[in-house]
């Protein structure tokens, strides 16, 4: 059974598992690798059902775990060749022997079929996943200013996809401990995506196939849990989608509770 697990998921820290308790991967490890351990053993997933880790990009709230990871373990990790670069130059890796580009991602020692699509984000190189197993094809996509063809054409057909929900318009603008140039990135098209935008492409991902919507990457300051949920909910409402028939729509937790979503 094919699991999508989160772990943590803010714009403090995010880390996702994808697989099944025999076999998966991580997506990012954005949180310490202790706190990593302890919120796989409270899903009831051994460590050892991690067969390599995916990195989206190198900002610390996707890598602050990574070193120790790679300090204790001797789990492949795979990055894009601008995202590798970053890591082995910030120091984020304890072993770039063990750091992969995504054209070998056929070596993952597990049976699951890897894509991965690049996303507009102020980073060296970000790239989203897509992992296909157990007859379903699961997306993972965060930390992108807007939803570009090539971001479209990753994460259709999906049967499952994480996406995006960071921010608030409203809540954006009155945040008076943001300065502008901070609010003008977060914004801007190499930024992240907002609630409506997000609701706006969750429409595409529903019509292309998805059934299982899991809402993540929540800013803590300019956003809720509630308000990115009703604003997708309504916008999918909008078209003629009900959430709870035509689809499931989930807000992934800040901390793992335990739960997660089965396909």
């Amino acid at each position: 059974m094919a699991r999508i697990v989160p772990l943590c998921s803010s714009s403090r820290g995010n880390s996702i598992f994808i697989g099944e308790t025999g076999g998966g991967v991580l997506v990012d490890v954005g949180c310490s690798f202790k706190t990593l351990k302890g919120s796989l053993e409270l899903c009831g997933i051994p460590f050892e059902a991690v067969k390599a880790v995916l990195i989206t990009h190198e900002h610390s709230d996707h890598v602050k775990g990574l070193y120790q990871l790679t300090k204790h373990t001797d789990l492949p990790v795979y990055a894009s060749k601008g995202t590798a670069e970053a890591l082995v130059r910030e120091g984020d890796i304890f072993d770039s022997d063990r750091l992969f580009d995504l054209s070998e991602l056929p070596s993952i020692p597990w049976d699951v079929e890897v894509g991965f699509f690049h996303t507009p984000h102020d980073s060296a190189e970000s790239v989203g996943y897509t992992l296909t197993l157990s007859e379903h094809k699961i997306a993972c996509c965060t930390d992108l200013g807007t939803v570009t063809d090539e971001v479209r054409a990753g994460v259709s057909g999906c049967d499952a996809v994480y996406i995006e929900a960071n921010y608030d318009p409203i809540m954006l603008r009155v945040n008076t401990s943001y300065p502008y140039p901070l609010k003008k990135r977060i914004a801007s098209d190499i930024g992240h995506l907002a609630n409506g935008e997000c609701g706006g492409f969750c429409k595409e991902l529903v019509d292309s196939g998805a059934k299982r919507l899991l809402l993540g990457h929540l800013s803590q300051e300019n956003n809720t849990p509630d308000t990115a949920y009703k604003a997708v909910r309504d916008t999918l409402a909008s078209v003629g989608i009900k959430c709870g028939t035509d689809c499931t729509l989930d807000v992934a937790p800040v901390r793992t509770v335990g739960r997660y979503i089965a396909l």
